[in-house]
C-alpha cells in the first residue's frame, strides 16, 4: 500500500461516511490510500455498540459488494483486524472499502452511496429500525 493520508481525492467520500451514524459515533477512525495498481481504500470504523452498527454493515455491504447481480460496483467492503491473540476485542475491528478498478473512483462510490443508503443518511430516523426485540 502507498502512503496512507487524506488526499483531496477522498475529500467527498470520506465527509459522507463521516456523516452515517454508527461511523461517526466510532470517531472517525479513518485512513485512506492508494496501491501500486492505483486501485485505492478507505480504513473506517464503526461502533458496534451504536444501535444502527448492524444496518450500517449491511447497507453498505449490499451497496458495495452487491447491489444487484448485474449491477456489481468495482469494490468490496470488509472487514479487518488485528491477530485476534495480539489485540483481542471488538474495538481493534475496523472496516475497508477497496476498489477493484481504478477507474472508480472515491467520488464515484460516495455518489452511490448516497443515492442508496437512507435519506438523510445523518438522520437516524430515517435507517430501517432493528426488529430484533
Amino acid at each position: 500500500m502507498n502512503g496512507q493520508g487524506h488526499a483531496p481525492h477522498f475529500a467527498v467520500l470520506l465527509a459522507f461516511l463521516a456523516r452515517v451514524p454508527a461511523i461517526s459515533s466510532a470517531g472517525l477512525a479513518f485512513g485512506s490510500g492508494r496501491f501500486e495498481n492505483d486501485n485505492w481504500w478507505v480504513k473506517l470504523s464503526i461502533d458496534i455498540k451504536h444501535p444502527l452498527a448492524w444496518n450500517t454493515v449491511q447497507e453498505l455491504g449490499h451497496v458495495l459488494n452487491y447491489l444487484s447481480p448485474d449491477e456489481r460496483l468495482p469494490a468490496l467492503f470488509m472487514p479487518v483486524s488485528p491477530p485476534p491473540y495480539l489485540n483481542g476485542g471488538p474495538e481493534f475491528l475496523c472496516w475497508v472499502i477497496e476498489s477493484r478498478d481504478p477507474s472508480f473512483t472515491p467520488d464515484q462510490a460516495a455518489e452511490w452511496l448516497a443515492g442508496r443508503l437512507p435519506q438523510p443518511v445523518d438522520d437516524p430516523a430515517q435507517w430501517p429500525a432493528d426488529q430484533q426485540d
